[in-house]
């Protein structure tokens, strides 16, 4: 119990109704959104014309609506990995670290078997970069279940040397001799790109995306091992009393949502940019904590807040053309954050009358 106001009290919820959650998640954005307007007010800006500059960008035209559900592709992949974490209570924040890792073992795989065949090559670089970004996740996962070491600096850190080993290969081995000096690696085969939607960005990778989300709502709402993350996840000691492999689960946890990560990183270089560079990721890793605390950790829920925070991006871009910095785009998702954590308390207590 914690006092608030005189003849008031918060009291600890033990459940809240997935109303109450969309309601406090809609707040939160709001709110995150009118703190932003003030911030932009005070510099002498004028906070309608950027929010209708950041709107109109994203879905005022064709080409911002495509460009929109194209970035919400890899942010609902990363989104999806951290929230199976997540759900756990396993703090991943290496999800921009495995992304980069997936898009190595993606580009590893389309180079080194170029004239293999789409159908062979595809399936290939997908498992090629799950593989990799799982097995990125497991080093910090492994010192988690045996140790018990603090998984939120490990992942956070690991992110540093992902990016930087991405950035060895194109200025190193990987260079592409062709690429006028440009770090690059060469473009890949024809068989090694996924299938875009006429003249846009968008890719089948949008149905890999939803199609994990729908599995992963099945999995975890429906299956044994969905109820053991459940229950893992909020109390590890009724977990192992009840007879749950905690250690396991914490390694498969970690492993799978190192994969999804990873697999987005497959789809951005396979999909979009066809080779390996260093500058792949404006951040989709970060962001995806943000889509996955405001979508309450809901695998369906991700699929609608990407496309959102796609069109944030998007919507920065064109504030960008406009003579704005990218700092404003970072402080509306930051403004946001800072507010779904604040309303974590209106989730977990509720305001009651003390009792005479």
């Amino acid at each position: 119990m914690i006092n608030v106001l005189k003849g008031w009290k918060l009291k600890k919820t033990d459940s809240c109704s997935m109303m109450k959650k969309v309601m406090v998640s809609i707040i939160s954005v709001i709110g995150g959104i009118v703190f932003s307007a003030i911030i932009i007010a005070i510099t002498g800006n004028d906070p309608i014309d950027v929010c209708s500059q950041i709107f109109s960008g994203a879905f005022g035209s064709t080409y911002g609506l495509s460009e929109t559900v194209a970035k919400s592709i890899p942010l609902m992949l990363t989104s999806l990995g951290v929230s199976l974490a997540f759900r756990m209570q396993l703090w991943n924040i290496g999800a921009e670290g495995q992304f980069f890792m997936g898009a190595f073992g993606a580009s590893w795989a389309a180079l080194s078997f170029p004239n293999m065949p789409a159908y062979e090559l595809l399936p290939l670089m997908m498992i090629a970069g799950f593989i990799a970004g799982g097995l990125w996740s497991m080093v910090a996962a492994i010192p988690k279940a045996f140790l018990n070491i603090n998984e939120t600096i490990t992942t956070l850190l690991l992110n540093y040397i992902a990016i930087l080993w991405v950035q060895y290969l194109v200025f190193g081995p990987w260079k592409d001799p062709k690429g006028k000096n440009f770090p690059v690696s060469a473009t890949f085969s024809k068989s090694a790109t996924l299938t875009s939607f006429g003249n846009t960005d968008i890719n089948i990778g949008l149905f890999i995306g939803i199609g994990i989300a729908v599995l992963m709502f099945i999995v975890l709402k429906y299956s044994r091992w969905g109820y053991e993350i459940r229950v893992s996840g909020g109390n590890k000691s009724t977990a192992i009393y009840a007879g749950m492999n905690y250690v396991r689960n914490i390694l498969i946890v970690m492993f799978i949502s190192g994969g999804i990560a990873g697999i987005a990183g497959m789809v951005e270089v396979s999909g979009v940019i066809h080779k390996l560079q260093q500058n792949i990721s404006p951040g989709y890793g970060y962001t995806a904590v943000i889509i996955a605390l405001l979508a309450r950790l809901s695998p369906l829920g991700i699929v609608i807040v990407s496309f959102f925070m796609g069109g944030l991006f998007v919507g920065g871009y064109n504030l960008q053309t406009s003579g704005f910095s990218l700092s404003m785009v970072l402080m509306f998702q930051g403004a946001i954050l800072l507010f779904v954590l604040g309303s974590e308390i209106l989730l977990k207590y509720k305001l009651v009358r003390k009792e005479a």
